[in-house]
Parts: structure tokens; sequence; C-alpha cells
């Protein structure tokens, strides 16, 4: 056990070995063999899951899967790594969604790159926490360096800041609420973090597209403010908002006495992948005073690619801006940002903690991010894995996987605009696309035929796609990204996807002709 040597003025700690191994599980200076065993077996693991797995998914019904997890007892631990592997492996590894195959083009998970999860051993096993200098001191000015370029891609200026999150409902989060608090200080003199929701609060009002994501709604609740003071704004033939349209609905709220705050547009629906008109919009909102929240969880890839950057003209126009990095920068899960353009918003959300981040503090000495943070007080040095990833592939290599992402999604769509066994609702700025099979089928069959080429090729393994409702219509989704599909792999699951149609139809016309005799 720990013993203390005194020799005069110095304090020396000496480790002995404690009997029986009693701490060898616990992360010290005594455990590194134990340690080194344990990841040896996690990377086999790793390894066998990319060796073996020919198709996204196994096909195991939820009945199957509960009931084995059920059948465990948590009381009785496991006798060595072996076993553990073997139980986690059952359970979890063999069904894991293999989101590196082409056979998954079904929601926003894209492949990972090597070096952040190499980061990740050094991010678990240090477990630093990023809300003070004194839990992560390097790593909080790489964090900062890391923002700052984030803010360079973006088109801010030097007066930007951010902090890293947990992802982009978070993000969106945090500029609903600045947008709300700057607007109550900036125009009503009531401070919302001190007295609450002033007595307007119930007609504040935030414009968004139709298809913009549903953490808008349920941050609105969250704030207080309700989801009535969502305004979903029409869109335009592409899914994507209409200047003209939030024109209207901000003097329509007007006129009914509430009081529009912020605007958040989206750059890459989750149906569409599509873009909304940014500079249009940032013109409007400098029009009527309003914050403006720019939602690029899922399009700010293009500010890697020199080639297609152009889409993103105006965020740099933003007030504030969402970054999910685990989404178009392929990090693992979770590494997000939210970045505003003037850095002395922030000291909106500031609150300060005797023990952790005094008001006498210099913070220009010892600085805290726990300062820009409103949920999360212990975080995790994610950071660290865009950081590895910029220094060992930069971002050239990056914006080249994106552009790849961009080209195969045009190419699809032509396929699927050639084919008139399928119906294409609109093209993408990225790579969502939202479409049905049509062929053999009467307009009234054409939702329960694509429910159930969905269903039936999820349950078989070998393809995984998403779905959407649209004005009430079931409809099929690509949401391509993998820099590592192509055309052939596309043309496969679109095959695969005609079979299901067909088999099902013809079943079906069978069914229906034997109930007649």
């Amino acid at each position: 056990m720990n013993k203390t040597l005194w020799n005069n003025t110095e304090v020396s700690p000496v480790i002995e070995a404690p009997g029986e191994d009693l701490y060898k599980d616990i992360f010290h200076e005594l455990s590194g063999e134990e340690y080194n065993e344990a990841i040896r077996l996690a990377g086999e693991r790793v390894s066998r899951f990319l060796k073996n797995n020919k198709k996204p998914f196994s096909g195991i019904k939820p009945v199957a899967l509960r009931k084995m997890v059920e059948e465990i007892d948590l009381a009785t631990p496991l006798q060595d790594y072996k076993r553990l592997f073997d139980e986690v492996d059952a359970l979890y590894v063999h069904h894991a969604t293999a989101y590196h195959l082409p056979g998954y083009i079904a929601h926003l998970n894209c492949p990972v790159v090597i070096p952040a999860l190499a980061a990740e051993v050094l991010i678990s096993a240090i477990n630093s926490s990023q809300d003070t200098y004194d839990q992560s001191a390097g790593g909080t000015f790489m964090e900062r360096k890391l923002i700052a370029w984030t803010g360079e891609q973006i088109g801010f200026l030097r007066d930007c800041d951010g902090i890293f999150t947990a992802g982009g409902s978070q993000s969106n989060l945090m500029g609903l609420l600045l947008a709300r608090d700057y607007f109550a200080l900036e125009h009503l003199n009531w401070n919302i973090k001190l007295d609450g929701n002033p007595p307007d609060a119930g007609k504040f009002r935030v414009f968004v597209s139709e298809k913009a994501h549903f953490s808008n709604q349920k941050n609105a609740s969250i704030m207080g403010l309700g989801e009535q003071a969502i305004v979903p704004v029409e869109t335009d033939s592409r899914y994507r908002m209409d200047p003209d349209e939030l024109q209207k609905a901000i003097l329509r709220e007007k006129d009914r006495g509430n009081i529009p705050i912020a605007i958040t547009a989206t750059a890459g629906t989750t149906d569409f992948g599509n873009i909304d008109p940014l500079s249009e919009i940032a013109r409007i909102a400098r029009e009527h005073q309003l914050w403006l929240h720019v939602d690029a969880a899922y399009g700010c890839g293009l500010l890697l690619t020199d080639k297609y950057r152009h889409l993103l003209k105006g965020i740099e126009q933003a007030d504030s801006v969402t970054i999910d990095y685990h989404k178009s920068f392929f990090q693992p899960i979770s590494s997000s940002a939210f970045i505003v353009r003037n850095k002395l918003h922030l000291n909106i959300i500031k609150h300060h903690a005797d023990y952790l981040n005094p008001k006498e503090q210099d913070y220009d000495e010892l600085p805290a991010q726990i300062n820009k943070s409103i949920i999360q007080s212990t975080r995790r040095f994610d950071a660290l894995k865009l950081w590895f990833t910029l220094r060992y592939l930069g971002r050239e290599k990056l914006g080249q996987y994106t552009e790849a992402i961009v080209e195969t999604a045009k190419q699809t769509a032509e396929e699927l605009d050639r084919d008139p066994d399928f119906e294409l609702l609109c093209h993408s700025d990225m790579g969502a696309l939202v479409f049905r099979y049509v062929k053999g089928a009467k307009p009234s069959e054409f939702c329960t035929l694509n429910q159930h080429i969905k269903k039936s090729l999820f349950f078989s393994g070998e393809v995984l796609l998403a779905s959407t409702k649209v004005n009430g219509v079931f409809y099929l989704k690509f949401t391509i990204f993998n820099p590592l599909t192509t055309i052939p792999h596309i043309q496969d699951i679109l095959t695969k996807i005609k079979q299901q149609g067909n088999e099902h139809l013809q079943l079906n016309r069978v069914s229906s002709a034997g109930g007649t005799n």
C-alpha cells in the first residue's frame, strides 16, 4: 500500500505491490501489464469485427437480443478478460451496425479515421477533464486552437470563440439560448440568467425551415419558451428555406404582436442534404436585428473542400454555428462544437463557482473552458481526436473524402433519374437522397411497398436504408456518407431494392388471386 517517507523537507511516496493484486484493475503505475493485455484483446476483437463483417447488420430480431441481455446476471463477475470479451461479442459486437460497409446507407453515421481511434486510447486512459486548466493543461490550449481553426474555416475573424460539445442538438441549444438571452439584454434590459424569462417571453419567436432539425422544438421546450416559439418557414422545390416566405413570416408574427428574436438556418438538412440560402437569410436577419444561428452539423464538411465551399457562402455572417465533427469530419462519437463570431457573447452563460472557476482568478493566466459550457462540467478531451486527424491527415485529405461523397451522390441521383422504376424527390447538395420504388405498383400501394422493402432489407442484414415521410407520404432515403461507397455499390443496392419490391408485389398478386377463387 502507499507509504510516506519523511526525509527532513522531502515527501517521497513509495508504491508497494498490494497483496493478492487487489488493485491491479485500477489504472496506475503498477498495472501496465494488466492494461496492455486488456487493450491487446480489445484490438483483436476490433480486427475481427473488420475482418468478419461482410454485411452491415446481422439481422437479429429485437426479441432475441433482448432475451440474451436479460439472461445476464450482473451480480456475478466474469473470471477473466476472455470471457468478458466473448460475452460482449455475443451481445454487441456480432450484431453492431457496421457503418464502414457500403451496404450501410441509412443515417448520418460516418466511417471514422484511424488517427482519431488512436487518440481515443489516450483520451480514455489519461481521462482529462476539459473544464479547468488544472485538470487539462495542454488540452485546454489544443482545444482552443482547434476552435480558432474551425472559426477560420467558417470565415470568422480572430474575435470568434467556442467550445466542444457532445453533439449538434446541444450546440443548437446553446445557439438558441444565447439568441434569447442576448435579445433580452440588448432590447429589454432584462437578465434572464438572473431573473428568468421576462413576462413577454411567451411572445418570442424563432424562425426555422420546415425541414429543420427537430432539436429546435425540443430546445425551445427545454428553455421554457414552448414549441410555440418555433415558426416553421415554407421551403422551395429543393426543400430549402424560402427567403421570401421568411420575410413574410417575420412580418406576420410582428403583426400578431409577437417578438422575433432569431433565425436558425440549416446547412445540410437531415432528409435532403440541402443548404438554405445563407447570404439572403443573413441579410434578412440584419434587417430585423435578429440573431442568426446556422446549424451546419451535416454540411460543415464542405468547409474542408475548396471545390464545394461556395455552397456555404454566407455562413461567415452567422452569430453562431453548430459543427458536428462526428458527422462530416469522420470523427468517432462524440465530437461536436459550438462557435460564436463574437467571443464576448459567451459571457452571457458564464457562472462562477468558488471551488472551480472563482471570479478573482486570472483567466488569461489560468483559462477555464467551463466558462463557455452550459450543461457539461466534466467533459472529455474529444478535441484530441480532431487534433490527431488534422496533424496526420490534414485538411486537404479530409476535403477529398467530402468531395468523393458529394460526387457519388450526384451520380446516384442521375442513376435514379434515369431509371423509371424509381421516383427521386430532389437532388442534394450533400448526400441525402429521398426516393421510392414504384415499378408495378398502384399509387395507393407505394407506401406499403417501400415500407416492406426497407424492413426486409434490414432483417436480411445486407442493406440498411433510412426512410422519411414527406407530406405524410413514405419514402426511402439514401444517406451517402462513406467515401468508399462507389457507383457499383449503389447499383448493387438498387438491384436488391428492386428484387425485394418485385417479390413483395408478386406475393401480393398471388395472394389476391387466391383469395378470389
